[in-house]
């Protein structure tokens, strides 16, 4: 068994391997001919206080034990089959067609959106032409939201299941190994379309199908079971088993099955401003003034306070990012943000958000599915005419914001569709904007130097979690009333990023696979 030692050195060693392997030794008791192997685990930057120090996991075998090897993907052929229809190419839905093949099943994955390389031209016209396709954009198309926002591939969801497994797909298919070793890991929205797509590959190569421009519209429905699907309102498939992976903005999905009397309900979730500072800002108040060291990477933050009964945090860090135009329909606005691979843009930005219960919208009814979608929309379309009705959005320095100032100028902003002067105080509802304001001067205390009016709130972040969920039964994975039908990932409610959705479209193929192993009628 090997053995794990943690250590801690200055960011200037980190590539001296022979430092780091004779400092774990050294730390052990042991010397180079005691051992047959070793490599880093885990990575993570402790900047709490100077000097920065990296803290390293250092894994060890000793003379006489072999590092076993598993390849982390073993397909086989499923040209022929039993199938199973999996809704929508995201993570969770990429992740159930590749352990499908693993489990000798045939996936069928529909796609309403195009292909990574056709889904550019669609984002470009958002940018350029502030031209929204429902159908293609930054949340619908192959690989999902998280193919353009960026591939953060951290999880707190450690009990939902094998997170390296996920992550040494994301390897197989093309990621750095990085990915296994530190401890927020990111791929870059540059470097995952063609992850996305060598992904595609093997389940084609494998006996699986891709469709796109494929949208589900129907389902067709017997004794409380799946029967069949329609897509794009033209054509009949059936199916005994339906991933349902759609994603946490594909609204329409949820008002069909609302129309089917398939239940739906109501979810807590977010909405708030994406906020942008200059990195070095960020930089020099994480690293305690030390902006010009070439072995630190751009720095993150994360902050929560609860205000007034309320959560208020950051969600979607993005150092070295840029700001990006997100809505799924032409009369709305969306912001969300991404980071290349090398995160070396000069500005960072992030979600401030307010977590809310249902109840807690003013626009309350118990038992109604869609308060908190009704709430979302409201405010993006709200947005959306304060930006004068276009993809620009509402924007405000952040101090003229808490002390209610309309802002003259504003500083360069990475939104490349633009952004309007507005008093973000009355375009947002009053519950969101009066704890954001409080949240702001809160934040400023704990990180010198955040509350600044440099920095540059824009409105909505709205799409940090579906605001509805599909439920379903906790052993089997089925839809609590419906058999054959598996809610999936985001916008079921059961993911919360890239791993976690991953991993539920894992989980789904395996309680597929154990209700055929167990005989019942599917």
């Amino acid at each position: 068994m090997s053995r794990l030692v943690q250590i801690a050195i200055l960011p200037r060693q980190q590539e001296d391997l022979e430092f780091i392997l004779e400092l774990a030794l050294e730390k052990e008791k042991l010397r180079k001919e005691n051992i047959s192997d070793w490599r880093i685990r885990k990575r993570s930057i402790d900047a709490r206080r100077k000097p920065i120090k990296i803290n390293l996991q250092v894994e060890m075998w000793l003379k006489g034990e072999k590092r076993e090897i598993i390849p982390p993907f073993i397909p086989q052929n499923v040209s022929s089959s039993k199938e199973i229809a999996i809704i929508g190419a995201g993570p969770a839905g990429l992740y159930a067609a590749l352990r499908a093949i693993e489990a000798g099943l045939k996936p069928i994955v529909f796609e309403r959106g195009k292909d990574v390389r056709e889904r550019r031209r669609d984002l470009a016209a958002i940018n350029k032409d502030q031209i929204v396709n429902p159908e293609s954009n930054y949340c619908f198309g192959e690989g999902g939201a998280g193919t353009y926002s960026d591939g953060k591939l951290y999880t707190r969801s450690k009990k939902r299941g094998n997170v390296l497994k996920a992550l040494e797909w994301f390897v197989h298919f093309g990621a750095d190994e990085d990915i296994l070793v530190d401890a927020h890991p990111h791929i870059g929205t540059n470097k995952l379309p063609k992850i996305i797509t060598a992904m595609r590959e093997a389940i084609i190569e494998n006996g699986g199908e891709v469709h796109f421009n494929s949208k589900l519209t129907d389902l067709k429905l017997k004794d409380n079971t799946i029967e069949a699907i329609q897509i794009n309102a033209e054509k009949w498939f059936e199916f005994e088993n339906v991933i349902l992976a759609t994603g946490h903005s594909a609204r329409d999905i949820f008002y069909l099955l609302h129309a089917k009397n398939i239940k739906i309900e109501a979810k807590p979730f977010a909405i708030g401003v994406r906020v942008e500072h200059q990195q070095e800002l960020i930089d020099y108040i994480q690293y305690h003034g030390e902006v010009d060291n070439p072995y630190l990477p751009p720095a993150s933050y994360a902050l929560v306070e609860q205000v007034d009964g309320l959560g208020v945090y950051s969600f979607c860090m993005c150092p070295g990012g840029i700001i990006a135009p997100c809505a799924t329909e032409q009369e709305e606005v969306v912001t969300n943000g991404w980071s290349p691979s090398k995160r070396n843009n000069p500005y960072a930005n992030s979600g401030i958000v307010v977590s809310v219960e249902p109840k807690d919208l003013p626009n309350y009814k118990e038992g109604d599915p869609f308060v908190c979608l009704d709430f979302q929309k409201f405010v993006e379309q709200r947005c959306w005419e304060a930006g004068g009705k276009t993809q620009k959005v509402p924007a405000q320095r952040m101090i003229d914001f808490v002390e209610g100032k309309v802002s003259e100028d504003f500083p360069k902003t990475s939104y490349q569709p633009g952004i309007v002067s507005a008093d973000l105080n009355e375009v947002l509802p009053p519950m969101i904007s009066k704890r954001l304001k409080k949240a702001f001067v809160a934040f400023g205390k704990k990180m010198k130097g955040y509350y600044t009016n440099q920095a540059v709130l824009h409105a909505p972040e709205s799409r940090t979690s579906s605001p509805v969920s599909i439920p379903r039964d906790s052993e089997t994975l089925e839809h609590i009333e419906i058999k054959g039908l598996y809610p999936c990932g985001e916008g079921a409610g059961y993911a919360g990023g890239i791993i976690s959705a991953a991993i539920d479209g894992i989980n789904c193929v395996d309680a597929i696979v154990l209700k055929n192993a167990l005989g019942y009628k599917l």
